[in-house]
């Protein structure tokens, strides 16, 4: 399980180290294999999914009718996906230039788990997205989820 807020510091090469309380799961679970890609939904991050999820990703889209949108879909997310590999002794995972550059990552980060994937962040876009889902929580909270937590 994927989750927690962790500031880290992307190097000049691109490399971000993989906060260690994540990197015995991200071995056991897939050695360490991972794939980085855009979201289309949300072009100011990036997503990191350990190799078993994106498979479980792959699979929901190759049951999707090949409708425009779908295909739009399909041809962003997989078209930028990159597979790699979780450094087993330092835990670092290079971040493509062309995801870097897509979506404007400096050398702060956030590393944000959410369930079975990261989201990764430049950290000012992170706070300014954290401050407008928090106003519209507040301003929506009627329509909340329908779960106690």
């Amino acid at each position: 399980m994927l989750r927690g807020t962790n500031n880290i510091t992307m190097d000049d090469k691109g490399r971000i180290a993989i906060p260690a309380r994540y990197r015995e799961l991200l071995h056991e679970e897939c050695n360490g294999a991972v794939v980085c890609t855009i979201d289309p939904r949300q072009p100011d991050c990036l997503m990191l999914y350990p190799l078993s999820e994106w498979e479980v990703i792959e699979s929901e889209l190759k049951k999707q009718s090949n409708t425009k949108q779908v295909l739009a879909f399909k041809r962003v997310l997989l078209g930028f996906a990159v597979e790699g590999e979780i450094d087993k002794k330092n835990g670092r995972f290079v971040l493509p230039p062309v995801l870097r550059e897509k979506v404007g990552l400096e050398k702060q980060l956030m590393l944000v788990g959410q369930l079975n994937k990261f989201e990764i962040w430049d950290q000012s876009v992170w706070q300014s997205q954290m401050d407008a889902d928090i106003e519209a929580i507040q301003a929506d909270a009627s329509e909340l989820m329908d779960f106690n937590f």
